[in-house]
């Protein structure tokens, strides 16, 4: 890598401030090289974001380390983000001078030297390798296959992503000789704010964290009200359960993050902008201040930016991971150092935000579509997508699919075509059951979606909502009353307590789902009787909430009920009338049984009941008694004689 100081000064305005052609031929092979098209000796790359990590990829890259020192290789050690394959984990890259850099998957400590031993000696280890990269002059991996001929590429149109988990995020000359920061510079020098405003109006670029808000129209609000301070604050308080996309994004790109903030803070006039980012992201928050840190070095950020007479300060604000403060005014409370908490609107941030002053909130993924628009323009933004939703839009992938991972496909895919092609479908060769899109508030979609395409309007038509980006794929092993109450469980819990609607509504839904998936302990109390009568009102109840809730998290709360009864209604039915869980989770519904043809009776079960529901002798058949069983299935689990069963 070249150091920073060397590059600093030439780096910056060769690429920056100079016009085109103008590039010196020495910096041109910086840029080869910093591109990895010109390489002297090897670079192993290795994917340490937080799901590498977890993975085991500190082991890997400690392990890389022992082997170049081991075989006195001189080589380049590149960490990088996640590249979006998270169940390919760790990921291991190696490019050869001369050669096509070659990706080898799952590459854990103890399997490091295989793989190095054999790629130093210009073989390829099949049970490894994934794909490689090609390259201008390099020469090809024979019987490898190109990276974007993978299923889980292919579909994949990456523009937010073009760089995770290819570049080192620790570098601002990486990002910069991939047209890194050009559009800003481009920004200062040539547009005015509000012709910048217009721009991303006219691209249709829509909110990536919610509902789909128009981006331009926001900045127009924020930019045609007079203020002497204004804020730009970026939302990656990723709060959702199952996403991970402003994660990966930022620990695999930081710079691009900032570009786009730059430009949003430019385009409403503001000279400040925040970032809130919750404490449970600190290799997140580690690189950006790095990369924060770099681009003040370079002039990018601070004072009069390259004598355009424009300012600009950004500054992290770490937040304690409440699932509250996602939603916008939440947040600028938590950012001024009150309780996270939301307020009534109007006024909406754009108008009165931070501080009384106007201030527009965007996510990490709205804000680094931004750079591409500006040096692409908003025409080649709009062609990409459907006629309403343009662009592409990011998912993280969790559940029960073969690969799971983070993938950004065109607005007007079909989820049929990211579940089964990108994800590689249902893992076990288990049926498809539901997806559920748009956080712990979003919906359960069935079997007759998946040909719905991801777009604002056509998601919203089948009752569900677009939201941050994260889809959970359940199979057929998945209860979807359950999951209807884990959800609800968990708003419960997030739930700020501010106005009634939500706060005792969601607790009473909760309590209501709770009772239809136990039997009744006490039918002497008319337990029955309540709990059919909490059933029907548990409609009415969820609309009540909806309409009266102050905030947008409070009014879609009830969306995980309201969508699981119109998709699986059946379910509902069978827990209520028949008290029988078809997927066996629900433990209150499930019933025990001892077959005494199997049982030894050696006691196990019967030591280990927490109910002590099952009596008998040593070396006699076990009996369950079912008024006392509780349903937790720890006999079934102690079982070694495959003697109980359940139903």
């Amino acid at each position: 890598m070249v150091e920073t100081k060397k590059t600093k000064n030439g780096l910056v305005q060769q690429l920056l401030l100079s016009d085109q052609g103008a590039i010196s031929r020495q910096t041109e092979d910086q840029i080869r090289s910093l591109r990895r098209e010109k390489i002297d000796k090897p670079v192993i790359f290795i994917g340490a974001g937080t799901c590498g990590l977890v993975a085991g990829a500190s082991g890997t890259i400690q392990m890389v380390k022992n082997w170049l020192s081991d075989h006195q290789v001189n080589a380049s050690v590149v960490e990088t983000g996640c590249i979006g394959l998270c169940s390919a984990e760790p990921l291991v890259d190696v490019q050869l001078p001369g050669k096509n850099r070659v990706s080898f998957a799952n590459v854990t400590a103890e399997r490091v030297y295989n793989v190095l031993d054999a790629v130093f000696n210009n073989t390829i280890p099949e049970d490894d390798v994934l794909c490689q990269f090609p390259a201008s002059n390099f020469l090809v991996w024979e019987g490898v296959p190109v990276w974007t001929d993978l299923d889980f590429f292919k579909k994949q149109t990456r523009l937010v992503l073009e760089n995770c988990g290819l570049i080192d995020p620790a570098s601002i000359d990486e990002y910069l000789a991939r047209d890194g920061y050009k559009a800003f510079v481009k920004v200062i020098r040539n547009y005015s704010s509000g012709e910048v405003c217009d721009m991303v109006l006219e691209s249709g670029l829509r909110g990536r964290g919610g509902a789909g808000f128009e981006t331009g129209k926001k900045w127009k609000i924020a930019y045609n009200t007079q203020a002497d301070q204004k804020y730009l604050v970026c939302n990656a308080d990723e709060s959702d359960p199952g996403a991970f996309m402003d994660r990966a994004l930022i620990e695999g790109d930081p710079h691009r993050l900032i570009e786009g903030i730059a430009i949003s803070s430019y385009a409403i006039g503001a000279s400040q902008a925040y970032i809130y980012i919750r404490a449970e992201y600190p290799l997140a928050v580690k690189r950006l201040e790095k990369a924060i840190q770099q681009a003040k070095d370079y002039g990018i950020l601070g004072q009069n930016i390259f004598d355009s007479g424009y300012s600009l300060y950004l500054t992290i604000r770490v937040g304690a991971g409440a699932f509250v403060c996602g939603e916008e005014t939440a947040l600028i409370n938590s950012i001024e150092g009150n309780r996270g908490t939301p307020q009534p609107k109007p006024p909406y941030p754009a108008q009165r935000g931070l501080f009384g002053k106007p201030t527009v909130v965007n996510n990490v993924e709205t804000l680094a579509n931004v750079p591409a628009i500006i040096r692409l323009g908003p025409g080649w933004f709009k062609s990409i997508g459907t006629a309403t939703s343009n662009g592409t839009k990011v998912f993280a992938i969790s559940g029960k699919v073969r690969r799971t991972g983070l993938v950004e496909v065109s607005m007007g895919t079909s989820f049929r075509d990211i579940i089964f092609t990108v994800a590689g479908g249902i893992r076990d060769y288990k049926q498809f059951k539901a997806l559920q899109i748009g956080g712990p508030s979003g919906a359960c979609l069935d079997h007759t979606c998946l040909d719905v395409p991801v777009d604002y309007e056509a998601i919203s038509e089948h009752g569900a909502m677009m939201g941050s980006g994260g889809l959970v794929i359940m199979d057929e092993d998945t209860c979807m009353v359950d999951v209807a109450k884990f959800f609800m469980y968990f708003l419960q819990n997030e739930s700020c307590g501010k106005c009634i609607p939500c706060r005792e509504g969601t607790r009473r839904m909760l309590e209501i789902l709770q009772s239809i998936t136990r039997r009744p302990n006490d039918d002497g109390k008319h337990e029955t009787l309540e709990r059919f009568k909490g059933v029907m009102m548990l409609e009415e109840l969820a609309e009540v909430i909806r309409d009266t809730s102050l905030c947008g998290l409070g009014q879609t709360a009830p969306n995980p009920v309201l969508s699981t009864l119109k998709y699986f209604r059946d379910e509902y039915e069978e827990h209520i009338f028949d008290r029988v869980c078809r997927a066996n989770v629900c433990k209150g519904l499930r019933t025990f049984l001892i077959d005494i043809d199997k049982c030894t009776g050696c006691t196990v079960c019967l030591r280990k009941c927490p109910a002590n529901a099952i009596i008998g002798s040593q070396r006699s058949p076990h009996f369950i008694v079912q008024d006392k069983c509780i349903g937790c299935g720890i006999c079934y689990d102690s079982c070694k004689f495959n003697a109980i069963s359940s139903k």
